[in-house]
C-alpha cells in the first residue's frame, strides 16, 4: 500500500476516535433513563418471539416472562419447545422456512390472546459463512427463507391484527453486518442488509399508525450462534475443493474457539436491555447499537471513505 495512502487512511480513523467514545458516552447517559416502572402497565401485554431455544432470543423470553410479560417462546426443534414448556414459558413450534407453520403459530397466539398481540420480536435466524463464490443458489435462498422471508410473513400476518387494534411493536434483530459486510460473511450480511431495508420502509409506511418498527444492531453477543454456523458451513460449503481452502481454516479456527470469538462480546442481556426500551418507551429508538464494534463502525461508515472502511474491514474479517 502506499506509504500516503496508509498515513490518510490512519489519519481518517484517528480523527473519528473523540466522536466514537462521545457517541458510547451518550448511549449510556440514555440507557441509564428509567423505564416505566409499574409492572401492572405491561402485565397484560403479549410479545411473539422466534429462535427462544438458545442464545439472545431464549434470554429475552425468560426475562420478560419474569417481568410480566404474556410470553409466546417459539422454536423451531420440538426438544426445544418442550424444554422451554418445562421451565414455565408458553411455546409451540414455529419454523420460520415453512408457511403453514408460521400461518399456524400465530392463530395459535390469536386463540390464547382474544385476538391481540402488543409485539413481535423476529429473532431467529442462523449464520452461513463462506466465500461468496462458493455457495449455490439453494444455500443463498435457504439463508434468505429463514432470516428474511420467513420474518416478513410472520410479521404481515401480524400487522393486521395490530392495526385493528390501533398499536403495536415491531422489533427486528438484526446486526452490525447489517450495515458494514465482512469477507467470508456475504450470505448473513446479505440478509441483514435485507431486513434493514424492509423494516425502514416499513417504518415510513407505518407512520401514524401507533405501530413502532425498531432495529437491533448487535455486534458480537455469546450465543450457539458460531456452533451452528460450524453446521451450516459443512452443509452447504465443500471446503477441501475451495480456492479458499486455506483462509476456510482460519475461519473454521475462529468458529471453533473456546469463549468470545472476538474482543468486545457481550451476554445477550445487553440485547435484552435494548428490546425493553423498544417495548416500554413512549417513541422508541428506530434503532439501537449494542456492543462497542456496533458503535465503532457505525461512526466510521459515516466518516471514511468507502475505500478506507473496505481496508479495514477486510482486515478486521481477515483477523476474526
Amino acid at each position: 500500500m502506499n506509504p500516503l495512502l496508509s498515513y490518510s487512511y490512519q489519519a481518517e480513523i484517528f480523527c473519528s476516535i473523540d466522536a466514537i467514545c462521545a457517541i458510547v458516552r451518550l448511549s449510556s447517559i440514555s440507557d441509564k433513563k428509567p423505564f416505566p416502572n409499574d409492572r401492572t402497565v405491561f402485565m397484560k401485554k403479549s410479545i411473539l418471539i422466534t429462535g427462544c431455544s438458545t442464545g439472545i432470543g431464549y434470554c429475552v423470553a425468560k426475562a420478560l416472562h419474569e417481568k410480566g410479560y404474556h410470553v409466546f417462546a417459539t422454536a423451531r426443534r420440538p426438544e426445544s419447545v418442550q424444554m422451554l414448556l418445562s421451565e414455565g414459558l408458553q411455546s409451540f413450534h414455529l419454523d420460520l422456512m415453512d408457511s403453514n407453520s408460521i400461518k399456524l403459530a400465530v392463530e395459535e397466539v390469536m386463540r390464547r390472546t382474544d385476538g391481540q398481540l402488543y409485539a413481535l420480536f423476529n429473532n431467529g435466524a442462523y449464520g452461513l459463512p463462506g466465500a461468496i463464490e462458493d455457495l449455490s443458489r439453494n444455500a443463498l435462498r435457504d439463508q434468505f427463507e429463514t432470516n428474511v422471508f420467513g420474518w416478513q410473513e410472520l410479521t404481515n400476518l401480524v400487522l393486521p391484527i395490530m392495526r385493528k387494534q390501533g398499536y403495536g411493536r415491531i422489533i427486528q434483530n438484526s446486526s452490525v453486518l447489517g450495515f458494514v459486510s465482512l469477507p467470508f460473511r456475504g450470505a448473513y450480511n446479505a440478509t441483514k442488509y435485507a431486513v434493514e431495508g424492509l423494516s425502514d420502509t416499513m417504518r415510513l409506511e407505518l407512520k401514524g399508525s401507533n405501530i413502532y418498527v425498531s432495529l437491533i444492531e448487535p455486534g458480537p453477543i455469546a450465543s450457539q450462534f458460531r456452533a451452528n454456523a460450524i453446521k451450516m458451513l459443512a452443509k452447504y460449503v465443500d471446503v477441501e475443493k475451495s480456492i479458499h481452502y486455506e483462509r476456510y481454516q482460519g475461519v473454521l479456527k475462529r468458529l471453533n474457539k473456546e469463549g468470545p470469538a472476538v474482543p468486545f462480546t457481550l451476554p445477550p442481556e445487553a440485547v435484552l436491555k435494548r428490546v425493553i426500551h423498544a417495548l416500554e418507551a413512549e417513541k422508541p429508538h428506530p434503532r439501537y447499537y449494542v456492543t462497542f464494534p456496533t458503535y465503532l463502525f457505525g461512526v466510521l461508515k459515516r466518516i471514511l471513505s468507502t475505500r478506507a472502511l473496505d481496508a479495514l474491514l477486510a482486515k478486521s474479517g481477515n483477523n476474526n
